[in-house]
């Protein structure tokens, strides 16, 4: 197996080794990386894989991409120290199934990706000997889990941007309680805003002296890992070639990217599911060819998904043989017949994410949060309208704990609280806040880094 290299979705940056990518974050051109080539998986090796624990799992599947970087021993240890944690495929009905993400420190599916790349970055910075500042913008659980799985890793700081107003209470304390290496700054204005406020200070020269970095799903660090639980759910779900959906909720798309590039490996994915909430600006390209971003985004229960312009819809073009820059404009036209061959598009309205909610546990005693509610119900269109016989298995992104007020509100009882998430109330909280201005964003930036 031959070392994989990586290229940029803007095609004007030379092709990288996996580390140098990984601690880039953003390619120089302002594209995405991309595998150059995908491994392929063969049936057998899918099934070999349904008796090994999610570490072993993860290990072997992220081994294919990080040749040449991280020894296989050594990837197999980083593989357990991070999925130190179940992963829960609960059946539902029929064959449909809940496959929950939510069992991390941070009680969301973010963990998977955060904690992985938390670990590469430490390994590659301790070879290398050098300093990394992490910059990040979130919505809801991103933050949190970037900032968990970072802190007091050594030779990083990690500054987080998020909207106050979009988060929910224990979203924002998770991220405002910790201090230490982590700085945490509420933007006055929604996720677009900080997400450009970030990639704006990855393209200032000015700060070429500060050595940033992201974690965002932009990142490929990011996007590897959450590859590895979509295979992990065909080899211990389906039979060996059994055709399996997938519903992703789907804000900034890197978790739905980590679906194609399992389908991609050869997992037999029939079909996913592209779920989002009243951002919608995917399901209308889908049916359109033209694709408009909303600006602003629009704020919705499930918030982590409140993205205007998801980034890695960049990437998603990319595959398909497009090419979409990080404005948004597309500059060739992917392959839209293959692309509504593969994904089938679907936005789900506040109401119907509350009513799911409710149907969900009258019907099934099934807890969802708002989030894992679009997947399902996403899920549930599908299976209304298509015909399928093989696995349909929906994707529940955070815990029901994270969203109480909500929960409280449409099922009347407080769901249970983790270990995770337990006394975040009587932790003292520390952030600053900001306008939405690109000056003052890089005053701050220079006076908290380059003294």
């Amino acid at each position: 197996m031959s070392q994989i290299f990586y290229y940029s979705t803007n095609h004007h940056a030379p092709e990288v080794p996996l580390a140098d990518a990984l601690l880039a974050g953003q390619a120089p051109d302002r594209g995405l990386y991309m595998p150059r080539s995908i491994p392929v998986l063969a049936p057998a090796e899918v099934e070999g894989l349904k008796h090994l624990s999610y570490a072993e799992t993860a290990a072997h599947i992220l081994g294919k991409f990080t040749e040449g970087t991280f020894p296989p021993h050594l990837l197999l240890n980083l593989c357990q120290d991070a999925y130190d944690y179940e992963v829960p495929l609960e059946p539902v009905r029929d064959k449909q199934y809940i496959m929950r993400l939510d069992r991390g420190p941070t009680a969301s599916f973010k963990d998977f990706a955060a904690r992985m790349m938390a670990r590469m970055f430490g390994m590659l910075l301790q070879m290398e000997k050098r300093e990394l500042i992490i910059l990040t913008a979130t919505s809801g659980d991103t933050g949190s889990a970037i900032a968990h799985a970072f802190y007091q890793v050594p030779n990083i700081q990690v500054m987080v941007l998020f909207p106050p107003d979009e988060v929910s209470n224990r979203q924002r304390k998770q991220m405002t309680t910790l201090g230490g290496n982590i700085t945490i700054v509420g933007v006055d204005g929604q996720f677009d805003d900080c997400q450009a406020l970030v990639k704006r200070a990855f393209a200032d020269r000015e700060l070429k002296k500060l050595p940033l970095t992201s974690a965002n799903s932009i990142n490929i660090g990011r996007l590897l890992p959450q590859a590895v639980y979509y295979v992990y759910a065909c080899a211990r779900l389906a039979r060996r070639g059994e055709p399996v959906t997938f519903s992703v909720p789907s804000g900034n798309f890197g978790n739905m990217m980590g679906a194609l590039l399992a389908g991609r490996m050869g997992v037999p994915v029939e079909k996913l599911i592209i779920a989002t909430n009243s951002n919608d600006e995917v399901p209308r390209y889908m049916e359109s060819g033209e694709y408009h971003k909303i600006v602003p985004s629009r704020a919705c229960i499930s918030n982590a998904m409140n993205v205007g312009h998801p980034s890695n819809f960049a990437r998603v073009v990319d595959l398909y043989g497009g090419h979409m820059d990080e404005t948004g404009k597309i500059h060739r036209q992917p392959d839209l017949n293959r692309m509504r061959k593969d994904l089938w598009a679907v936005s789900i309205s506040e109401e119907e994410t509350r009513q799911t909610i409710k149907a969900a546990w009258q019907d099934h005693r099934l807890l969802l949060e708002p989030h894992g509610a679009v997947g399902w119900a996403g899920l549930q269109r599908y299976a209304a309208s298509e015909k399928t016989k093989g696995l349909m298995i929906s994707v529940e992104t955070a815990h029901p704990a994270k969203f109480p007020e909500e929960i409280q509100a449409l099922l009347g009882f407080d769901p249970e609280v983790p270990a995770a998430l337990t006394g975040l109330e009587k932790k003292k909280e520390n952030w600053s806040r900001l306008p939405v201005d690109y000056d003052a964003f890089r005053n701050l930036l220079i006076n908290t880094y380059a003294s």
